[in-house]
């Protein structure tokens, strides 16, 4: 059940209000006024185009199932609240900036706020949106570091067969990078066949779960699991070669995913690979920081076919309402911005 709560306090003085949102309970979100002080120096106003929903994390916040040990690793930047409720999170704001330094003025950022319709940030917190990166699409940009930096994790490269286990945003995204690999042989597996048409135009293979047994193969060089279940990690670990890399990109939050170690995955000398874009990857950490890469993964999106992983967008003000069914299980779609 979600409802929407506008009360709370007025700004006064300097302050302007802007409204964000709020997850309050088990299941129930609400949009709340949001004080905005006067700028400091070296500070900025944005005001929200759009902003990303992240199905995975959020679905886990939005349930209550951030287990307590993590609630301080899964504080977004500028969060506020805390785990598990009420909490104001997201990370996935593009926008556009209406006060602040002379130079910044009118362009477009991203930033790692949560969904609120205007807020104030350190310009060292924003990151210059590209020319060529429509903004609607920038709400993508978080996804996109997340499958970079994956990709890194897993050390694949030219040549290699590359399975990806699961065909959301994320797998697909990391199917889209894996298949600039010159030579690589990429391949998706979901249970949707919808997604089809998707992979094949990021210029991977796609094959049907419910296909996967007839074909049997079990030489992937790479594999990336993406699915956020139990069988999809199975299917993950069954598909790798010997002394393959299996990168997990799923976070499943509390609860015990049972994993079949007891079959080939020793026989096979496989390497279980976690990856999290908190921090970046070890074989990327000497030369790249947090800025760089956020730059290329922007770069990265300048491709139009990138604009069908959105495929929903949902008004800020209806959000209360339609998160119940946005995270329902099996919820059909790719995808979700949020429009302001």
């Amino acid at each position: 059940m979600s409802h929407a709560n506008t009360s709370g306090p007025r700004a006064s003085g300097d302050e302007k209000l802007a409204r964000a949102l709020w997850y309050v309970g088990p299941q129930e979100a609400a949009i709340r006024p949001a004080s905005l002080p006067a700028l400091g120096p070296e500070q900025a106003r944005v005001k929200t185009l759009f902003s990303g929903l992240s199905r995975g994390t959020e679905r886990l916040v939005f349930t209550g199932r951030i287990p307590p040990s993590e609630y301080e690793s899964m504080r977004a930047p500028m969060q506020e609240g805390a785990f598990p409720y009420p909490v104001k999170y997201g990370y996935c704001a593009v926008g556009i900036i209406e006060a602040g330094p002379k130079d910044w003025l009118g362009r477009h950022v991203f930033a790692l706020h949560p969904h609120q319709s205007a807020f104030v940030a350190d310009v060292a917190m924003l990151r210059p949106i590209p020319q060529a990166l429509p903004p609607r699409r920038a709400s993508l940009s978080a996804n996109m570091e997340t499958a970079l930096n994956a990709l890194w994790d897993s050390g694949a490269g030219p040549g290699d067969r590359i399975l990806i286990v699961g065909a959301g945003v994320l797998g697909l995204l990391t199917a889209y990078l894996c298949a600039r690999l010159p030579g690589a042989d990429v391949c998706v597996v979901d249970l949707d066949p919808s997604r089809r048409a998707l992979a094949e135009s990021f210029g991977a293979r796609f094959i049907c779960a419910s296909d996967w047994a007839a074909q049997g193969r079990n030489d992937f060089d790479v594999v990336f699991h993406a699915s956020a279940s139990a069988p999809g990690l199975a299917l993950a670990l069954n598909a790798a070669g010997l002394e393959a890399s299996v990168v997990e990109l799923s976070w499943y939050g509390a609860g015990d995913v049972p994993a079949p170690l007891g079959g080939a995955f020793h026989s096979r000398r496989l390497r279980l690979v976690s990856t999290q874009v908190g921090q970046i990857s070890p074989s990327r950490r000497p030369r790249w920081d947090y800025a760089r890469r956020m730059a290329k993964a922007m770069d990265l999106l300048c491709d139009d076919r990138l604009d069908a992983l959105i495929d929903r967008e949902v008004a800020f003000e209806d959000m209360p309402d339609a998160m119940g069914e946005i995270f329902a299980p099996g919820a059909k779609g790719l995808g979700i911005v949020v429009g302001y």
